[in-house]
């Protein structure tokens, strides 16, 4: 019998993600060697990362990091949240925000073959994150944004590490409203900088909708056409960052915000995990 104890056990699964169970077994296999029961876990696991293909990854976690004027954020997922908020897993995320800073690839597919600096891709250094922590992990989503950067995490549980985040590319330097305007983003999710990037059969379905609503509901013909074009007007603001009511005061306006500041919103990004 393998000489082994419960912490031995405990040590092997905090390092490896891997169930009490599969420890257990690689700790016999390995005949209480601690070093290589963690190698016949990874092998395990590389084996075993095309039959997680299909499983959904809803947890995780987003990263993101801002050197001089660029701005870089990726979302990295999970299976589960016992993952998500390990050591080695928020580690893998901070090693793969730190190429993102030097590779600046907007696009998954070109992050995912990018060579980092250990000499390998990205999409390997995933596949041996799959194989260690015993889960599918994948990047869903990456952006590159140039500056002045404004940023904002949020963490939507105190033991897990951020789900959301945002970066906003500014106009002009202008720090404090920067982080603002992105918390602002992070809690109502606006889809556009302003109304004039709404897209023309955005607006065009949500008139449809807003139309068969409003039959359905009963209203008098006559009165049909403005209250469609109301509830379009409402919809067009609802999802434009600029004309949104500021969440630190509803008084104002984000434009206004940004005015005052003598700055604007040239772009941003809002990454919230599983979504």
């Amino acid at each position: 019998m393998a000489n082994y104890s419960a912490d031995d056990v405990k040590r092997l699964r905090e390092a490896t993600a891997a169930g009490m169970l599969d420890c257990k077994k690689a700790l016999d296999e390995a005949e209480g060697d601690y070093d290589k029961a963690v190698e016949i876990i990874r092998v395990k696991g590389l084996k075993g990362v095309t039959k997680r293909e299909g499983r959904l990854t809803s947890n995780g976690l987003v990263v993101a990091k801002v050197q001089g004027e660029v701005g870089v954020m990726l979302e990295l997922n999970c299976e589960t949240d016992f993952v998500a908020k390990g050591e080695r897993f928020i580690a893998l995320g901070d090693e793969l925000v730190e190429h993102l800073v030097s590779s600046k690839s907007a696009d998954v597919a070109a992050f995912l073959s990018s060579t980092m600096a250990n000499g390998k891709t990205v999409q390997a250094v995933i596949d041996e994150g799959n194989a260690t922590l015993g889960e599918k992990i994948e990047i869903r989503n990456v952006a590159v944004i140039e500056g002045p950067v404004g940023l904002y995490l949020h963490k939507t549980s105190p033991d897990l590490p951020p789900q959301v985040g945002v970066l906003v590319s500014l106009a002009k330097e202008a720090a404090e409203v920067g982080r603002d305007v992105a918390q602002h983003i992070a809690a109502f999710a606006p889809r556009f900088v302003n109304r004039e990037d709404v897209p023309a059969d955005l607006i065009e379905t949500e008139r449809r909708l807003a139309e068969e609503t409003a039959i359905a509901e009963g209203k008098p013909e006559a009165s049909l056409s403005k209250i469609i074009e109301g509830r379009v007007t409402g919809f067009v603001k609802e999802v434009s960052l600029i004309e949104q009511a500021f969440a630190k005061d509803a008084k104002k306006t984000v434009k206004q915000i940004l005015d005052e500041a003598g700055t604007a919103v040239k772009a941003f990004h809002r990454f919230r995990v599983g979504q």
